[in-house]
Parts: structure tokens; sequence; C-alpha cells
């Protein structure tokens, strides 16, 4: 069982934000509410700022600033695309929803009876 456990604590967590984002990262390289635009509603402004900073703090997509233009009005925007270690994250869980949506149907269990009393 140690094993097992093991290798459970090795399988990276991907919430289904992060997936959403991953996958549209896949597409190239985009500023957070370009995002939020693209998902109809499933990245909230708000949140997509949140996700994308946890997602680099574990290492799923890298960032930079784009440069400076004189006379532009507001902060340069921050551009997001997928780490190597993103990617490879991204496609194990793509491989095991395959995988997944594959495997045979599990039927369900038989129904027990009930058991009667049969010394009465």
């Amino acid at each position: 069982m140690g094993s097992r456990s093991q290798f459970a604590s090795r399988i990276p967590q991907l919430a289904g934000t992060e997936r959403l984002i991953l996958s549209f990262l896949h597409d190239g390289e985009q500023f957070a509410l370009r995002l939020a635009d693209r998902s109809g509603g499933a990245l909230k402004r708000g949140t997509v700022y949140i996700t994308l900073q946890r997602m680099q703090s574990k290492g799923y997509v890298e960032s930079h600033v784009e440069p400076v233009v004189a006379g532009a009005m507001g902060r340069p925007r921050r551009w997001y695309r997928p780490s190597a270690y993103g990617r490879q994250v991204l496609a194990a869980w793509q491989m095991a929803e395959r995988a997944l949506d594959n495997a045979p149907a599990v039927e369900a269990p038989p129904q027990l009876t009930p058991l009667t009393n049969s010394f009465t």
C-alpha cells in the first residue's frame, strides 16, 4: 500500500479552471482577459488572475509583461503560455480521460434479496 500512496502523491492536481486555461493556452500565448472572454463565462474576470497566479506558482504556466509603449494608457498586459510541465500535466489528464471514456461500463452489483425467516 505504501507504493500506491507514493504514486498517488506524485499525480499533479489539475482543477477544472486550470485545465480550461491550459487548453486555451495550447492555441498560443494569451492575456488574462482574453482567456475570460474566450471561455464564454466559464472563467470569471476576477478569478482568472488568481488562477493564473496559482498555476504559475505550480509551474503550469509562464508569463511575461509586454513592453511599455510610449503614450499608451493603462498598464502593459501580462501574457501567459503553458510551460513544458503544464503541457505534460494537461496531456496526462487528457490521456486518463480518454482511457476512462473507453473503459467498459461496470455493471451494478446484483441486488440482494431480503432473507426470510423459514423457521416459522
